[in-house]
């Protein structure tokens, strides 16, 4: 064989073998490693460029095998982490609550399937908070590969299953029409008005609360969704598909125009459900819609409410009226119909009851 010397090693042809060795000396130890044939490498430049190519991914794993997870979260915090506060401050407390207690100490490649979905098992957590969990440890694994941290390959925790993730504990509460207009009458404003909306153009309660006097095009009879107030703070919404703009019904219309002519802040850059307590300088909280919720649901004799029961509860009532599922998933803002269909609305009692009778009378038709 002849060979080719370097300072850093050696690359030899086999000609026996028609395959290029690259020879080298670690730790006063002589080894040898086979680069590839011919056919992959005719020349010894080329040979040469796969070594080196090699030592750069050898470097990079020792590096990677130096970086703790919290290491790589630190990095992740300050360079790709949503900027949207709610989605920053859910994701900051699945990484300090669990993530890093466990975690934060290990090698970024000791993140393993195995050893990962044995842990989200023991956890006593929700299945699906279980699974933001291990979507957050997944992003981390991305972001250490999109960093040059790790080699680029498929992302390991690709693997992990966490059994009943799309399974609901608690199934969401959809109001009868005749349950709304019980509660609506035991409110009081600004939240029954704020229901009012919420309900009639299934928005998320943030989305409500970022309304001001200015997104309402009286003429036009529009409304126009582009913000949200999350923990007083105000914030994008929560996808760009959730900024919209909605046609507002008649009878909308003149309810709100009645709070505007009725509330202390009616200005044009008022919040629509303005805080009194804050001067106007802030929508009411969340807290306070919820405290009012409660009190208004139990005087109304129809159970445990959640600002969320308003939007499944539009969805239901849009379905029940053959509403075309596209346009549904429009009204609804998903970018997928799949979260359309099968996370949002409950059929009736009394349509699934009309159906049913339907299907009968046809089948035992004589």
């Amino acid at each position: 064989m002849k060979r080719a010397r370097h300072s850093q090693g050696s690359v030899v042809f086999d000609r026996r073998r028609d395959v290029w060795n690259y020879l080298y000396c670690d730790g006063g130890v002589r080894h040898t490693r086979t680069i590839g044939p011919t056919s992959d490498y005719p020349t010894k430049a080329q040979a040469w460029a796969a070594v080196v190519n090699l030592k750069g991914r050898n470097q990079t794993a020792k590096e990677a095998a130096t970086l703790t997870v919290r290491d790589i979260a630190k990095r992740y915090e300050s360079e790709r982490m949503p900027t949207r506060k709610e989605t920053r401050r859910v994701y900051l407390s699945f990484m300090n609550n669990h993530v890093l207690p466990r975690w934060g100490h290990s090698s970024i490649t000791a993140l393993q399937p195995r050893d990962v979905e044995l842990w989200l098992r023991q956890l006593n957590l929700s299945p699906k908070t279980r699974t933001h969990v291990r979507n957050l440890l997944h992003i981390l694994v991305d972001y250490a590969m999109w960093a040059g941290i790790l080699e680029l390959a498929r992302n390991p925790l690709d693997l992990v299953q966490v059994k009943g993730a799309t399974k609901r504990i608690r199934k969401p509460r959809s109001l009868t029409l005749d349950e709304f207009r019980r509660l609506s009458i035991q409110l009081q404003e600004p939240v029954r008005t704020l229901a009012i909306v919420s309900a009639c153009l299934g928005l998320r309660v943030s989305e409500a609360l970022g309304l001001r006097w200015s997104d309402i095009d009286w003429l036009g009879g529009t409304v126009t969704i582009e913000r949200a107030v999350v923990r007083q703070h105000v914030d994008d919404t929560k996808s760009d598909g959730s900024r919209q703009t909605f046609t507002l019904a008649p009878e909308l219309l003149d309810s709100l125009k009645a709070w505007r002519q009725a509330t202390q802040f009616p200005k044009s850059d008022s919040w629509l459900f303005a805080s009194s307590v804050q001067i106007g300088r802030k929508p009411i909280s969340y807290t306070e819609v919820r405290r009012e919720l409660r009190r208004a649901a139990a005087a109304a004799g129809i159970g445990h409410l959640s600002t969320h029961s308003f939007r499944h509860s539009f969805r239901t009532w849009i379905d029940s009226l053959n509403t075309p599922v596209g346009v549904q998933q429009r009204l609804m803002r998903h970018a997928s119909i799949t979260t359309t269909m099968n996370q949002y609305g409950d059929a009736l009692v009394n349509d699934m009851r009309q159906a049913h009778e339907k299907v009968a009378n046809l089948a035992l038709r004589q």
